[in-house]
Order: structure tokens, then sequence, then C-alpha cells
């Protein structure tokens, strides 16, 4: 279900924790950061410090404040996740971006094998091409969009994206846990992602009791870049979303 702005009403106060996706850092969200940034706390954590999920979000909550709001792109989506799975008293509402609940099947983790080789052999480019498929992102800003994401894979480093991948290939199923989740949820996605499509996005969202869909239109599976007023626009509309829901206001054009 979408859902219209909320006029009128202040951002939550909690901090904002972005987790970036794989071969991602805070440059992913930046248009997101200024923008909220000048209202509540902000800050973005790193996804690639460990090869399990559950590492990353041990480490996550040794660091992080007392409660906080989570939005998570991708693998760090998968983060988010575990986040809540051990503390759902500290998370106080989630935004969960073009990612999976689901744990990795056995071919796919064999499928990243060769994208691990392509790492160690420093062809970073090639692996964001792997990883984000040109069907995978709205044409218009493609080649943008590619630049920005092959230059925070080249600092990332190869190491990074294989801790990540290994990450990727352990993760287990979080269902269950979304399925027990009562905070504000924001499931977005853009409308042309292939890697997470937005039949699993809208799977996703039926999970969850209190979720909204918000679908990023002339965008794919990096919508924070591809469309960042849109994307910005969503969080806002989840950061002023009340912690006990009413129901989603209509759409209004």
């Amino acid at each position: 279900m979408q859902y219209s702005p909320v006029r009128g009403r202040p951002l939550a106060a909690d901090p904002i924790v972005f987790l970036p996706g794989v071969c991602a850092d805070a440059r992913l969200f930046r248009h997101q950061i200024a923008d909220l940034g000048r209202e509540v706390p902000v800050c973005v954590w790193p996804t690639s410090g460990f090869e399990r999920i559950e590492e990353v979000a041990s480490e996550l909550l040794v660091n992080a404040p007392r409660r906080f709001a989570l939005a998570g792109h991708g693998y760090g989506g998968m983060v988010a996740m575990e986040v809540l799975r051990r503390a759902p008293d500290r998370v106080t509402r989630l935004a969960l971006m073009d990612t999976s609940p689901l744990g990795e099947t056995p071919q796919e983790a064999a499928m990243r094998e060769p994208k691990i080789v392509r790492a160690r052999a420093g062809r970073m480019a090639e692996v964001v091409r792997d990883e984000v498929p040109e069907s995978s992102l709205a044409a218009a800003t493609r080649e943008a969009v590619y630049a920005e994401l092959e230059e925070m894979a080249e600092a990332q480093g190869a190491d990074a994206y294989v801790r990540q991948v290994r990450g990727l290939q352990r993760r287990g199923d979080q269902q269950a846990v979304l399925r027990r989740c009562k905070l504000p949820v924001l499931i977005l996605c853009g409308r042309e992602d292939t890697v997470h499509p937005l039949r699993r996005h809208e799977f996703l969202s039926d999970l969850i009791p209190y979720a909204r869909l918000r679908i990023i239109e002339n965008a794919g599976h990096v919508p924070m870049l591809e469309q960042p007023d849109q994307v910005t626009t969503a969080l806002r509309q989840w950061l002023c979303q009340p912690v006990v829901l009413r129901e989603a206001l209509p759409v209004t054009g």
C-alpha cells in the first residue's frame, strides 16, 4: 500500500542508522543524510567488517545508541533484520530497501564464487555490474549510478567485498522475525529492480503487520542515487509515522 505525505508532523527524534549494501559506503545515502540530517542525528554503519551478518549486527549493537531507527539497503537490509532479531527493544522503526528476508540457497551461494575470483583479481568494476546488472537500473541514470557504485567499490576493496559475499552465503531466513515485528516499517523498492524485484517486496510487506510499501518510479536497485528526492520523501514520511499506527492515509494527487 502506498501512502501520502504526512503534513505538519515532526520527525521522530531517534537517531537513524543507515546500513549500506554490497560494495557501498556512506555516499550511497548522501542525499538522504544531507536532508534528514538537518533535523535528526544520522550515522552510517559499515557492513563489510565481518564474514557473518550476525557479527556485523553484534558490533553495531555494541556501538549504536540505546534506541534508534534502522534503514538498510540490500545487504544492509539483511543486517537490519538481524539487528531486529537480536534487539527488538532497541529498534524504534525499520526501513528495508531493495532487499530480501530469504536465506541463501546452495545454488545462489555457488554462483557467487566466480565473483570473488574477479574481485581478488582487481576487477571491481566487473563485480559491480555482476551485483547490479544493467537490467536492474533505470536507463536514464544508469551510467551515472554505475560511476558512483564503481568508485565506492574501489574504495571498499576486494577484501571487504569478499567478507560481504561470505555473509550473503551464510545468511539465514528472517521471515519469522518480520512476522513478529510491530514497528513502523517502510518497504521501499525501485520499480525496475530485478535483483530483488517488486513481487518480492510485496511478499516482504505482507509478512509485516504494520509495513507500508513504497514503489520508487523510474528507479531500479539503487533508488537512493537514481531518484534521491523520492527516496528522501518516503523516508521522511516513515519518520513522521506515529509509533502507534493508524490506518494508512489515502494517496492524494
